[in-house]
């Protein structure tokens, strides 16, 4: 950065602050452009798989953190940006959570679940067994702040809080990493090893890296554009 390069803006709230305009003005792509990427979207999103046997192989630490930047972009109430992204590489630290991960799932499958998910989960091959939290290089745990809380201890209410999360699955899978979602219930166990504060709420686990040479995944097909899209 130039010494004439202004300094990038810092985040501050702005609860109760006046409307401060300012121009959008992108450039249009052209048509054929426009299409052209769409169409290219739609093909690789359609090569996305949840994967739950990864390499351990290492990625680039930068990958991960700009997709979270990307997932950091994502839409919220009031502009709140009510999300924490701890990215997780320390084996011990990966292997509390899978072993604490494991035991939730396990009383799960004992029957917590309910006959109606366990068979809805049947066909995807999913049991207690968590390898992926210790096999992947990486996990990142999102985590929702419920509300907005100062070093004096006020508390500001937080609104939509879960729209980031896809547009991280996307930005992982589009810079050639396979991830998967990964919800323990319950996951109080999450802030408790991780250190978080009060305000913020495990929302998922996702362990990211490359899949493992021996890879599989179920065998499904996913719903057609004309079963998902209504036209009027």
């Amino acid at each position: 950065m130039s010494d004439t390069t202004p300094a990038p803006r810092q985040w501050s709230p702005t609860h109760g602050d006046p409307y401060r305009p300012a121009p959008y003005r992108p450039e249009r792509t052209a048509p054929e452009e426009s299409l052209a990427r769409a169409a290219r979207l739609r093909e690789r999103m359609d090569e996305r798989r949840t994967v739950r046997a990864f390499s351990p192989d290492p990625v680039p630490e930068q990958v991960l953190r700009d997709a979270i930047a990307c997932a950091a972009t994502a839409p919220s109430g009031a502009h709140q940006q009510p999300w924490t992204f701890v990215l997780v590489k320390d084996p011990e630290v990966r292997r509390r959570i899978r072993e604490a991960a494991e035991h939730e799932e396990q009383l799960s499958y004992d029957g917590r679940l309910g006959e109606e998910w366990l068979a809805a989960l049947r066909p995807l091959g999913t049991d207690a067994v968590k390898a992926h939290m210790t096999d992947a290089p990486a996990l990142i745990v999102v985590f929702q702040q419920r509300y907005w809380l100062g070093e004096d201890g006020t508390k500001r209410k937080h609104y939509y809080v879960d729209e980031s999360v896809g547009m991280l699955l996307s930005a992982l899978h589009l810079s050639g990493l396979a991830a998967l979602i990964h919800t323990p219930s319950p996951m109080r166990f999450l802030g408790e090893v991780l250190g978080r504060p009060e305000n913020e709420k495990a929302f998922a686990v996702i362990p990211v890296g490359h899949p493992a040479d021996d890879c599989e995944v179920p065998d499904l097909v996913r719903k057609s554009l004309d079963q998902v899209l209504v036209e009027i």
